[in-house]
């Protein structure tokens, strides 16, 4: 045999070895599913809807049960009587094709089994779910039906047993209650006739119902007794406080008492009518209201009875106070008066006393108003009390602002004393710092301290002269001591350095002779001789020396420098 051809023996042992094998595989798959299959109507077998159907026969159900039951019972019987054998037929077609191994055939009755079998198990699963729920909902709805009405008759029994306590809503209350007992007789009615479907939709409706009346009966007794009973001796004794109030001379005109007294009434009446017709939210809104409004009365009410003992302790100290600030801002502008014969007020403090004493003035005014209402009766307290506070108040700032401005004009007298000592201080000190430069002898003075010494002599007289005059402006005077006063110092500090640097400059052009064989320390001595003595430039003339001489002796400026300081010091 040659190797092409052994190739080809190969190869086709090869495909027929992959096609059994293809074939053994597919044949024990279509088997698993023939089995699946059959598990799925045995499945149905075991729900025993049959049984079930038996059962329901039994129970007589009627109305939405009936129809409920009737449907799925036909669609059972559909599934049992024509599905079921249909697909059984195409399984046994299918095993015997598997087994003599007709797969492709036994693959096509299967698929048709399946898509059959699919939808089939689903209804019958309903169906199950269905029955299993009727046959149930009979015993569900009687314990349903026993515990609803276990809560009912106590709740009944609650009401009638405490019928007081809910006031106007009784009648509707029993309404309800009427209702729910209609209801209990609907829904044993249909359960007697088997409409369990319809009867357990009447029993969730008495349900709710009775949940909603146990929740709104703890709301209908508070209610009842808000209305009743609290609002109304609230209104009673809010009326023969405010009745009491007026026979003791109080003045309520803020709202009209009695008035806002009847309009509540009416609002409890108002709210009873809501009670008796159960509109619970809109009545919790009026209940609201109507305490809101009586807080308010409760409120105006002892704002006035509180205020009145505070009014009858202040009003003699409110008098005496007034009295006593009005004297005290008399005085005040007449002392101001005096004072600005002498002295510029800058701070306009004569026309903010007159202002303060126009205040004190109205608020007197005021107070004689105040008194007199209540001695005609028409004064109310709590007005009264916030005016007078007010006036404390006022009363206690216009005191501390009179006493400063007193305080103020009463400096001006010791500033002014003050400013002449400084004056004639000032003139002393320049004098001395001008004698001083004139005990040096030196050549002449700088032109920047002759015009220095020029301006401060000028401010001096110019002050002088201001605290000559008949009306004196304080102010602008000890501003321009301050000025004064720093000028003064930088005088003297500029008399300082003219004195040490002359000095300084006699002593180096001393030392500088021993050098006056060099060249560059003769030219120093020279233009330094020219500024001292025709310039008087005594600091640059002390530089030029000072510096010539350092440059052929290093630290020697240095050492005379501290020489003279050492000997300024101890002399």
């Amino acid at each position: 045999m040659s190797p092409t051809q052994s190739i080809v023996v190969i190869i086709t042992i090869l495909i027929i070895i992959i096609v059994i094998a293809f074939m053994l595989i597919m044949n024990r798959r279509q088997l698993h599913e023939i089995i699946g299959l059959d598990d799925l109507i045995a499945k149905i077998d075991r729900m025993n809807l049959d049984a079930d159907i038996v059962n329901l026969d039994k129970m007589d159900l009627a109305g939405e049960s009936l129809t409920t039951f009737n449907t799925w019972r036909k669609s059972y019987e559909q599934t049992a009587n024509k599905r079921i054998p249909q697909v059984q037929e195409l399984l046994d077609q299918a095993a015997g094709q598997n087994t003599s191994y007709h797969l492709i055939r036994a693959h096509k009755n299967i698929k048709q089994a399946q898509a059959i079998m699919q939808s089939t198990f689903e209804d019958a699963k309903n169906t199950n779910d269905v029955f299993t729920e009727l046959l149930e909902s009979n015993r569900e709805n009687q314990m349903q039906y026993d515990d609803l009405n276990k809560k009912y008759q106590k709740m009944r029994k609650q009401v009638l047993a405490g019928s007081f306590e809910y006031g106007s809503a009784l009648d509707k209350l029993e309404d309800e209650l009427t209702n729910v007992e209609s209801d209990f007789e609907e829904a044993k009615s249909l359960t007697a006739q088997g409409d369990q479907v319809e009867a357990k939709r009447v029993l969730s409706k008495i349900r709710a119902a009775i949940i909603s009346i146990d929740n709104v009966l703890p709301k209908i007794r508070a209610d009842r007794r808000e209305l009743d009973t609290i609002f109304q001796n609230q209104l009673k004794e809010l009326t023969e406080v405010y009745k009491k109030m007026k026979a003791s001379r109080f003045c309520i005109n803020q709202v009209d008492v009695l008035a806002e007294i009847k309009k509540n009434y009416e609002l409890v009446d108002n709210a009873g009518q809501l009670l008796t017709h159960l509109k619970i939210e809109e009545l919790d809104q009026q209940i609201k209201s109507i305490k809101s409004n009586i807080a308010a009365l409760y409120q105006l009410l002892e704002n006035e009875y509180k205020a009145r003992p505070f009014v009858e302790d202040n009003q003699d100290k409110i008098q005496r106070l007034l009295s006593h600030q009005q004297v005290e801002a008399k005085d005040l502008i007449q002392k101001l008066r005096h004072i600005d014969e002498s002295y510029e007020l800058t701070h306009n403090e004569l026309e903010a006393s007159r202002k303060l004493e126009l205040e004190v003035n109205d608020m007197n005014r005021q107070y004689t108003v105040d008194t007199q209402n209540l001695a005609d009766g028409k004064g109310v307290y709590s007005e009264i009390k916030a005016s007078w506070l007010h006036i404390l108040e006022r009363l206690r700032v216009i005191s501390s602002k009179q006493k400063a401005m007193a305080q103020d004009v009463d400096g001006l007298y010791d500033a002014e004393n003050v400013a002449i000592d400084s004056i004639n201080r000032y003139k002393q000190e320049v004098s001395l710092v001008y004698r001083r430069l004139e005990r040096k002898e030196l050549p002449g003075m700088p032109d920047t301290f002759v015009q220095m010494y020029t301006l401060v002599v000028n401010e001096i007289g110019h002050v002088a002269k201001e605290l000559n005059q008949v009306r004196i402006n304080m102010e602008k005077i000890s501003n321009e001591l301050i000025n004064i006063s720093d000028d003064v110092e930088r005088l003297k500090r500029e008399a300082d350095d003219i004195v040490n640097s002359a000095s300084l400059v006699e002593l180096t052009m001393q030392y500088s002779n021993k050098y006056a064989t060099n060249n560059a320390v003769r030219v120093a001595q020279k233009t330094a001789l020219q500024l001292y003595s025709q310039e008087y430039n005594y600091k640059e003339a002390l530089d030029t020396i000072a510096t010539a001489i350092e440059r052929v002796e290093p630290g020697s400026y240095q050492r005379l420098e501290n020489l003279y300081y050492s000997e300024k010091t101890n002399s």
